[in-house]
């Protein structure tokens, strides 16, 4: 028999159904809020994957479409590939829950939301990820920090905590907060130019919420958490650590991270690798007795020590590598109309960070249509295309079409202009923008909202007002009240 655990969550109900469907998985969540139904399952690789640096995590978030009872276009009639929706609500589960797994684990972890029925007034995203959290918190996956997650929107000067479907029509705020018991860990947030003290209240209460959706997952996990797994853990070998930092030195790493540009900084890296292995080879070979791991290890260690590195000079010397202060901008460059036969174009640079946008208008009759679970959302009149190739950062890689970063970039970008876009009486014209990154250095989607204001104008739509973007870092220590912010962030 299944067990079904239940609570309120701004005044609608929500029930979670443990052991009904897909009990292969290593856990599984069906999340009932109003009639919104989520299925989240997590599943793990038993071995960690080899040769890898990275913790493989994959995040998909599955529209069915007769989930709102439809029956999907076009020849085929099923399901394709996921919609820009569905990878953006990926994406807003993949964020916050990554940083929660161990550093070092390496094994395959697969998480998927399957939208089975919709209620307009509940959306699925926020049920998807508390699924996620659930999952993931009573399977024997090493995730032991649970999230909570709420929209807050603003309507009538009023804060209201997951709006329904009428009141995010009116809403001046769209904000998703997602956050621990003890620390908020993404906000995500569209807004019509919301005061900041109006948004810090927002997130707020938001986080007040999310505190009493933990406590509703920590009663779950207490009666059917299952013993996390032990998995193979990665460290750096802390002998060979402190071999390669006392041969390198901390005044020559420091001397080899300062640099403007990003490939002065990886040159000097490299050719101290080069020494480092030519040096110290066989003394790491007998420290680890496995000669193939040394080249590996020689990487792990030095990056590693490349980071301590970094984060002691802007912690304690309020020191980047490039030299600027912490709220310093690199230097700026903007022209506009760079393209002769296109409608508008702007090239927009901040520090090697180059991004190119160009404005098209089309007739009414070009707006995109769309064919999703929102009901509220037919069609889109502005559009924002991101697109950033490998030659960008001086990669040697084939062009495969957009991913998944560069879809959410793309509708990072798209977000922040929209409320400054004219409404269709006083401008009735399609309006698609399309940023092709020429270089990048940190902050390119910060770039192109940059770039999309100049091409805008330069087009000649009459925007209410110029909107910019840029990107803020913060770097912690071993305290909590141990951090500096930093302004304008590079690769």
């Amino acid at each position: 028999m299944y067990r079904t655990y239940k609570t309120e969550v701004a005044g609608r109900a929500l029930s979670v159904d443990v052991g009904r469907v897909a009990e292969q998985a290593n856990g599984a969540a069906l999340v009932h809020y109003g009639d919104t139904v989520v299925l989240v399952t997590a599943t793990a690789s038993d071995k960690p994957r080899e040769g890898i640096d990275f913790f493989p995590l994959s995040i998909d978030y599955e529209e069915r479409l007769y989930s709102v009872g439809k029956i999907p276009g076009g020849f085929i009639k099923r399901e394709g590939r996921p919609s820009e929706k569905a990878i953006l609500a990926a994406r807003c589960i993949d964020r916050p829950i990554r940083p929660l797994f161990p550093k070092d684990y390496r094994n395959d972890v697969a998480v998927v939301a399957t939208v089975l029925s919709v209620d307009q007034d509940c959306q699925p995203e926020i049920a998807a990820l508390w699924g996620a959290s659930i999952a993931l918190s009573i399977s024997d996956i090493p995730f032991t920090d649970p999230v909570g997650s709420v929209n807050i929107g603003l309507v009538d000067g009023e804060l209201i905590v997951n709006p329904d479907s009428a009141q995010r029509d009116v809403s001046k705020l769209s904000l998703t907060v997602v956050s621990k018991k003890d620390k908020v860990m993404m906000i995500e947030a569209g807004a019509s130019e919301v005061p900041n003290d109006v948004m810090m209240k927002a997130i707020r209460l938001a986080h007040d919420e999310n505190v009493k959706i933990v406590e509703f997952i920590d009663t779950i996990v207490e009666a059917e958490g299952l013993e996390k797994q032990q998995y193979e853990e990665y460290n750096v070998n802390e002998d060979v650590y402190n071999l390669i930092s006392e041969y390198i030195t901390t005044p020559r790493m420091e001397n080899a991270v300062v640099a403007e540009k990003k490939q002065e900084r990886d040159i000097k890296i490299n050719e101290i690798t080069e020494e480092v292995l030519s040096s110290l080879s066989e003394k790491i070979g007998e420290i680890l007795g496995d000669e193939e791991k040394v080249e590996q290890t020689v990487n792990d260690a030095i990056y590693k020590f490349e980071k301590m590195t970094v984060r002691h000079m802007i912690l304690r010397d309020h020191r980047r590598p490039d030299g600027r202060g912490l709220e310093e901008i690199r230097p700026l460059y903007a022209e506009i109309d760079l393209l002769p036969r296109t409608h508008g174009s702007a090239l927009f640079s901040r520090g090697q960070t180059q991004c190119l946008t160009v404005t098209t208008l089309g007739a009414m009759a070009e707006i995109q249509k769309l064919d999703g679970l929102d009901t509220s959302e037919v069609s889109k009149r502005y559009i924002h295309h991101y697109n950033m190739p490998g030659f960008t950062t001086g990669e040697a890689k084939t062009s495969r079409g957009p991913g998944r970063r560069e879809i959410g970039h793309g509708a990072l970008a798209e977000r922040a202009l929209l409320p400054v876009i004219p409404d269709e009486e006083e401008f009735p014209y399609a309006i698609r923008l399309v940023s092709d990154i020429m270089s990048s250095n940190g902050s390119t989607s910060q770039a192109s909202i940059c770039g999309s204001t100049l091409s805008l104008m330069a087009a000649g739509v009459p925007i209410k007002r110029p909107v910019a973007g840029i990107s803020v870092g913060l770097v912690t220590g071993d305290t909590d009240d141990d951090f500096v912010m930093i302004t304008d962030i590079r690769g």
